[in-house]
């Protein structure tokens, strides 16, 4: 059965320009999946907990030795990579918070990103181990950040992005970003964002 995993991490509520392209997203792919099942997780609702000494501790702790409290520490950590493992499809709502991911974001990730569970090391180095899914990154920006831009440069979202979710075994990686909500203004940003995305879904 199909498994969808939505991330949604923008704090602007229905204001928000990424919320409404997942939104469509999770629409678009009901229609064409009409059995599957969907998972949301809404960092802003719920933020995860930034890593602190005792939690990654914990993290390279066996299993099996770990104490109550570091498997308390553990447990978000857990659940987000249980979520990811289900899943065969990602979406990712991500505003750009000054040129780069909202913090929640970066603690998700702090918490997906395990040695062990979600990558390992090898000889030849290290091996992500969540393959086999397509992620799509939905992406908002006040200005235009896109390639070709003259701001492009300051665009440290993609990069981050293709780079972590690639050393986790994630490769396929679809990006679109409504560019300029800011300064083309909302509707006009979106529509030209799910244009992108309608091609992309169709290719």
């Amino acid at each position: 059965m199909a498994h969808l995993l939505v991330i949604d991490s923008s704090p602007a509520g229905e204001a928000s320009v990424s919320r409404r392209l997942t939104a469509g997203f999770v629409q678009t792919w009901r229609a064409a999946h009409p059995g599957g099942t969907v998972t949301r997780r809404d960092l802003a609702a719920a933020p995860l907990p930034h890593l602190d000494g005792d939690t990654i501790a914990a993290f390279f702790t066996p299993a099996d030795a770990r104490s109550a409290a570091q498997r308390d520490r553990v447990a978000a950590s857990d659940a987000v990579i249980a979520e990811l493992r289900a899943a065969d499809t990602i979406v990712l709502g991500v505003p750009m918070h000054n040129f780069g991911v909202p913090s929640t974001l970066k603690a998700w990730i702090d918490h997906a990103a395990r040695a062990g569970e979600t990558f390992r090391y090898t000889e030849a180095g290290p091996v992500g181990l969540l393959t086999g899914k397509k992620v799509f990154v939905l992406a908002a920006r006040g200005g235009d950040y896109g390639a070709g831009a003259p701001a492009a440069a300051m665009n440290f979202v993609d990069p981050y992005l293709k780079a972590v979710l690639g050393f986790l075994g994630l490769a396929d990686v679809t990006f679109v970003a409504a560019e300029g909500v800011a300064t083309a203004g909302a509707e006009t940003a979106l529509a030209g964002a799910a244009a992108r995305l309608e091609q992309a879904l169709a290719a």
